[in-house]
């Protein structure tokens, strides 16, 4: 492997987790506070109290994804550096197959699916690349 492509794409595997911890705290702990939902473009409290339970959970897979984003990367520095690579590349496509959903369902959502792809998006390439 490329030493120094695997660094590149581990700094981007990590600061794609970084946005996910965000998205985490936007969905799961700070969802109560309008300026947060309505960041989501929910309307109303009430529409953000119906919601609520589903931004729970959802932020919730944003964290997992964010852990395994972090965790493969501290694998690699490992002797189990292959499953740190297998890890890291899992959590980071998982993060750009997201986000393409999210884009694809509604296009007005560009902005939201790039901010969560595309930092991993980035990572998956330096990550392949350092197979090279």
């Amino acid at each position: 492997m490329n030493p120094a492509l695997l660094i590149i794409g581990s700094i981007f595997a990590v600061l794609a987790a970084l946005v996910h911890v965000v998205i985490f705290y936007f969905e799961s702990i700070g969802w109560t506070k309008p300026a947060i939902w309505k960041r989501f473009g929910v309307a109303s409290q009430a529409d953000a109290d119906t919601v609520q339970p589903m931004a729970y959970n959802q932020g919730f897979y944003n964290l997992f994804l964010a852990v395994g984003a972090v965790g493969g990367v501290i694998l690699l520095a490992t002797d189990a550096a292959q499953a740190g690579y297998a890890v890291a590349l899992f959590a980071t496509l998982s993060m750009v197959a997201a986000a393409t959903v999210l884009v694809t369902k509604n296009h007005k959502l560009a902005r939201a699916a790039a901010t969560q792809g595309l930092l991993p998006l980035v990572a998956v390439l330096f990550l392949l690349l350092a197979l090279i």
